[in-house]
């Protein structure tokens, strides 16, 4: 099992080694550069005609004039060895300033999603396997299908209504006004928790209607394997044989989907932050590439990566604990 964990640890840090030359090449991408940025702000409409050396100056400034390749050593040795992103030229400070708090937001409201999500899907999912063709695996199959076809983005509209009109209150947001500038405290904690059950709830709706029809698939196909039935024939209960044996299994594609389930969050994340008024971080990737400031964006970009690679390399080792094949297998 070591070594089974050793081989994934060391891909997921080759992983992330070329995933940073991709981001880095990303954020080389677009036309142009901070400098143009920051002169077009600075002197558009004071009649002062900006030349290309006064171009080139505000570049050295920035340290935008060195070779790509010294920029993006030095970017990634600071991360490396001091977690420094890098400075935001916009905010005028260093990033790990500019995304904190949105990155600590952003990973809770992930993990309560997650959360959310599997203990949703996976007992539904077993009882809707079990209980099949009953009048309780149909109208469980019909909500499911519902969350399938329903986007995110309208399910929290309709929650804004409904709240609105019908509660004269507000699902949006993660605090309430008198704690979104407030300093952390126990309060401003609990009044977190209180608003992360809207969003949270709207953001798993379509990967718990997923992973509900994925596990009651993969549960009644084991259900009537011969490993089962002998398991009945040795005399142990049925929730004996049902949680060890077919659950397990089931189980399985759920866990070896948990980097998708991530992906699917953060990609449906900035329109539901949009319509909520949640603080997260799509928003100011978008804000960070119209602004051409591109180590927030690339720091944004590595950060999310890096979430979805390091679960990935979490559920490789799950799945190698429900099923010993599997790290037999990669060993």
């Amino acid at each position: 099992m070591l070594r089974f964990i050793l081989q994934r640890a060391i891909g997921m840090v080759v992983t992330m080694f070329f995933v940073s030359i991709m981001v880095f090449v990303i954020m080389e991408l677009p036309p142009g550069d901070y400098a143009d940025r920051y002169a077009f702000r600075k002197f558009s409409g004071t009649g002062v005609v900006v030349t290309e050396e006064d171009i080139e100056s505000i570049r050295k400034q920035f340290g935008l004039d060195r070779p790509a390749w010294e920029r993006y050593l030095t970017w990634i040795w600071g991360i490396v060895t001091r977690f420094d992103f890098g400075p935001s030229f916009a905010f005028e400070t260093s990033v790990t300033d500019v995304i904190g708090e949105r990155v600590g937001l952003t990973l809770v409201l992930l993990v309560a999603t997650l959360l959310l999500t599997y203990l949703l899907s996976i007992p539904i999912g077993i009882y809707a396997a079990v209980r099949r063709q009953s009048l309780a695996d149909y109208g469980l199959t019909v909500v499911s299908y519902l969350g399938l076809a329903i986007p995110n983005f309208m399910l929290a509209l309709i929650l804004l209504y409904i709240g609105v009109t019908y509660f004269d209150t507000t699902v949006g947001g993660l605090f309430s006004p008198e704690f979104e500038k407030a300093p952390w405290s126990w309060a401003k904690f609990r009044d977190l928790l209180a608003h992360l059950f809207v969003p949270a709830v709207v953001l798993a709706w379509s990967a718990t209607a997923l992973q509900l029809q994925t596990v009651r698939a993969t549960m009644s196909d084991e259900l009537h394997k011969p490993y089962v039935d002998a398991a009945r024939a040795r005399g142990l209960g049925e929730a004996k044989v049902i949680l060890k044996y077919p659950a397990r299994l089931a189980i399985n594609p759920v866990v070896s989907t948990i980097g998708f389930d991530i992906n699917r969050i953060f990609s449906e994340l900035p329109i539901v932050a949009l319509v909520l008024g949640l603080p997260e971080l799509g928003e100011l990737l978008l804000r960070s590439f119209l602004d051409l400031d591109m180590y927030v964006a690339g720091a944004i970009l590595l950060m999310l990566t890096f979430v979805i690679v390091f679960m990935n390399f979490v559920s490789d080792i799950v799945l190698a604990l429900l099923d010993p094949r599997i790290r037999l297998e990669g060993g």
